[in-house]
């Protein structure tokens, strides 16, 4: 529980905080796994006001909320970067989204015996997607 650092200046007037450690801690679990603000208020319970008000009393946590938010995406990294050592089809897929200059499968349209395509030819063939 990383974010209970953050309530040490708690005072002990008017109604009790609903930011207690474990509430803290459940918006820290649910930051984890990439969920946004209203997702994660909604787990732990609380507005978003609330929360908001939470970070204007501890802006440090705001670095640490977006620091969570990133995990999962370190996390997906991971996972693709292993599977591309497992299976060679996901490698495949891999270069043809990150090297698309040389890896991507192209089409290339062109007009009647490989001329361009006119602006006729272009509008008939919006219209015929429709």
């Amino acid at each position: 529980m990383v974010g209970c650092q953050y309530m040490k200046n708690k005072s002990n007037a008017g109604r009790p905080t609903v930011m207690t450690p474990e509430t803290v801690n459940k918006l820290e679990q649910a930051f984890l796994i990439g969920c946004t603000d209203q997702e994660a208020c909604f787990f732990a319970n609380i507005s978003k006001q609330t929360l908001y008000d939470y970070q204007a009393k501890f802006p440090e946590f705001v670095d640490r909320k977006e620091q969570l938010k990133e995990a999962v995406f370190y996390d997906a990294r991971n996972t693709i970067a292993k599977s591309v050592k497992e299976n060679p089809q996901y490698a495949f897929e891999f270069m043809k989204r990150k090297k698309k200059d040389e890896f991507s499968e192209r089409s290339e349209l062109t007009g009647k015996d490989g001329t361009p395509i006119t602006p006729i030819e272009v509008k008939f063939l919006s219209t015929e997607q429709k």
